[in-house]
């Protein structure tokens, strides 16, 4: 029999029961991230059968923290870090001491020393950056003011875990031995490891913006789709490297200001999506991993510990966080949203807590509460952020709704539109058809789900509403009932036939075209309603034959040209849309 070793082992098995129990758990209405980790206390030691490699899985889930905050730093702009820095800085530091307190005093009263109580304490003081952005991108929150906001806390929590990770070994040591420490060499080991972070952070401003998109323009110009991908892969985790090894830093905050390095490249989005699969993929050993560490006996000897635990992190410093969001002037929603954020822990807890027994001062309970602590907020945080959502839309009173980015965006679409075009997704493809549709003035409102993107639209004088587009309430915005076109160009052919399903629903009367890339994805959204599915195959073989002088032999020769070519054949090949459209007749575009 062969021998499938640690590592295989560890992917496939860790991928397929984590893909069987997310399913299932999204079957019965709760997260997925539910699934992922009840898959990963099945593959622990907790739990008798299999036992997967702790270690292996955890590096695994690395490369999920790396790829995930890469992807962040793509729809992230400096601009967008300086405008937070304001609430971020102060609050994160302020968050972090309230937590720290907190479990300071929880360890005193279980009978801890200090210095347990410290590490104890900051551990409970910093979320996970995964779950964090999994709630964000699952609300469509990660490119609103309130998304902006936590994202930049949770870096500048980040840049203190760092710090706080060099800095642990010379207290502990000067809380043990007043006698043998120097209080100079712990200024001077400040001071080198902010002035290497900062160094690194500048370094990735000034240059990383050149080099990186210079970089990827080479790579994308060879024409190799894989070759692309591949150097996406090399560059993200490539700067995390050298963040953690060279500056000091930590792998997230790397691979974030990588990303960021390449957000005004034109090649932003296509890196994006070229690492989609990747990252999720890995995102989810990450939660894996987690459950792989949970030991369930901690709940029965030490119930009492453990919930007070879980009360610090749920309650504690999110109301301090509350409070400090609501100090420095911000509305309800986005107080609200920012404590939701930070109701759980993850990464940098397990490293502070693996920390805090190589230096002896973390003993075998309070790294078992740590386990429990993250596992169980994790599981609880989807909940609380469905009922601070919940809340919001029932109380909130229109000044908080008029102060929201989103609100404002979603309000200024104008009333009365008739015989308009929707289109959603207003990537290559889209951007091609709009200026199409603005050319022979044609009502146009864009639908899309980056709010950067939408605000630019806007300031443009196009008519945008932002959300996601299968959401009813997101396409009635976009007048849905008076519409005469829906045009669907984003890149996921089943998502697509998900909003067909929807827009068919309200209006069984409407013109709905798809763009596709595959059979099956044709197939799937022609069966959930459209009238017309367009592939960019079909579309150019069409051109070539007419340029030839051919008539095409298909019976949908009169149908729409709607072309999705890729980068290098749109540069070569204009397939523009029927012209010349009688009013009122609902020809197809």
């Amino acid at each position: 029999m062969h021998d499938t070793g640690p590592l295989l082992a560890a992917i496939i098995g860790g991928i397929v029961l984590a893909a069987i129990l997310g399913m299932l758990a999204h079957r019965l209405r709760i997260s997925p991230l539910v699934g992922y980790l009840i898959a990963g206390i099945i593959f622990g030691p907790a739990t008798p059968g299999y036992v997967a490699d702790t270690a292996i899985i955890s590096q695994l889930a690395e490369i999920g923290v790396i790829l995930l905050m890469f992807a962040v730093g793509l729809h992230f702009s400096i601009k967008d870090l300086l405008a937070v820095k304001s609430i971020a800085i102060p609050g994160a530091i302020v968050q972090i001491t309230v937590a720290t307190l907190l479990g300071i005093g929880l360890s005193s009263i279980i009978g801890w020393s200090m210095t347990t109580g410290l590490v104890f304490g900051l551990c409970l003081s910093t979320a996970s950056t995964v779950v964090l952005l999994r709630a964000l991108e699952e609300r469509e929150l990660i490119e609103s003011k309130r998304g902006r906001i936590a994202i930049g806390w949770l870096i500048v929590e980040d840049l203190v875990m760092v710090l706080t990770l060099v800095l642990l070994p010379p207290i502990v040591t000067m809380m043990g031995d007043n006698d043998h420490i120097n209080f100079w060499d712990i200024v001077t080991q400040i001071t080198k490891t902010v002035g290497l972070v900062i160094i690194f952070i500048v370094f990735m401003i000034i240059v990383g913006r050149r080099v990186i998109p210079w970089l990827l323009a080479k790579s994308a110009s060879t024409g190799s789709e894989e070759l692309f991908t591949l150097s996406v892969l090399g560059i993200a985790l490539g700067i995390a490297l050298a963040a953690v090894q060279l500056f000091g830093a930590s792998f997230a905050l790397g691979a974030f200001f990588a990303g960021m390095a390449l957000t005004e490249s034109e090649l932003s989005h296509r890196a994006a999506h070229n690492i989609l699969p990747l990252k999720d993929a890995f995102a989810v050993l990450f939660f894996v991993s987690v459950g792989m560490l949970f030991d369930p006996h901690i709940l029965i000897e030490y119930p009492l510990a453990t919930l007070s635990t879980v009360i610090i992190i749920i309650f504690g410093k999110s109301i301090a966080a509350y409070f400090i969001v609501r100090i420095f002037g911000h509305t309800k929603r986005t107080a609200l949203t920012i404590s939701a954020s930070l109701a759980q822990i993850g990464e940098f807890a397990f490293i502070l807590a693996a920390l805090g027994k190589l230096l002896g001062v973390f003993p075998d309970e309070a790294y078992s509460l740590i386990l429990a602590g993250a596992i169980i907020s994790i599981v609880i945080n989807p909940f609380i952020f469905n009922l601070v959502e919940h809340y919001l839309s029932r109380t909130e009173n229109i000044v908080d709704k008029i102060i929201d980015p989103l609100a404002v965006t979603n309000q200024l679409i104008p009333q009365g539109l008739k015989n308009h075009a929707i289109l959603v997704g207003h990537g290559r493809l889209g951007s091609t058809i709009a200026r199409q549709l603005k050319s022979r003035n044609i009502a146009l409102v864009v639908v899309d789900n980056s709010l950067t993107l939408i605000e630019q639209l806007r300031n443009e004088g196009v008519i945008a509403v932002f959300g996601n587009a299968s959401k009813p309430e997101t396409l009635e915005l976009a007048q849905l009932e008076t519409a005469r076109w829906l045009i669907i160009s984003t890149p996921n052919g089943y998502e697509a036939g998900e909003i067909c399903s929807q827009a068919r629903k309200a209006r069984p009367d409407l013109a709905i075209y798809v763009r596709a890339f595959y059979d099956d994805e044709a197939e799937y959204i022609a069966e959930h309603g459209a009238t017309g599915v367009i592939t960019g195959e079909e579309e150019i073989a069409k051109h070539i034959l007419g340029l030839m002088h051919l008539e095409p032999t298909a019976d949908n020769a009169d149908e729409a040209k709607i072309a999705d070519l890729d980068a290098d054949k749109e540069k070569k090949i204009n397939i523009p849309i029927n012209a010349n459209l009688p009013e009122g007749d609902g020809s197809p575009i």
